[in-house]
């Protein structure tokens, strides 16, 4: 078995987590800037076991399209095309920054630690893998 790597896309920036080989466990991985993700994503493909994808779906509480939902569906494509031997799964990201923000706090990180976007990236990557992880668990 191979390990997902949860994408949590920016227009800037993107967060990124992946779980173990036995697909247990997410860990943030990185933020990295945007226009470099495709290049890293087919480096790090090239050097361990990858199965597949979970990538953020940005909706706004009401279930309408948030201003990433078109950069999002437009990298769903190009990660099809990159990669048709793995599994993409759209997940729905509602509230996964505040949800990282509580998160760090409760953890006890520090504010310098938490002001920094790309930190929240991670994390929020990190929460999207874990919802794929438990739908998957669950059988949904």
């Amino acid at each position: 078995m191979g390990r997902i790597i949860g994408i949590d896309l920016g227009l800037k920036r993107t967060g990124l987590a992946v779980t173990d080989p036995d697909q247990m466990i997410a860990t943030p991985l990185r933020a990295i800037d945007t226009a470099q993700l495709l290049e890293y994503l087919k480096q790090y493909c090239s050097s361990e076991d990858v199965d597949g994808f979970a990538l953020g779906d940005p909706v706004k509480p009401d279930g309408s399209p948030t201003h990433t939902t078109v950069a999002v569906k437009q990298m769903a494509t190009k990660l099809n095309e990159l990669f048709p031997d793995k599994e993409l799964f759209l997940i729905d990201e509602r509230y996964t920054s505040s949800l990282a923000l509580d998160a760090m706090v409760k953890g006890g990180t520090t504010k310098k630690y938490r002001r920094n976007k790309g930190n929240i990236d991670k994390i929020s990557a990190t929460i999207i893998l874990q919802s794929y992880l438990e739908r998957k668990s669950f059988g949904h």
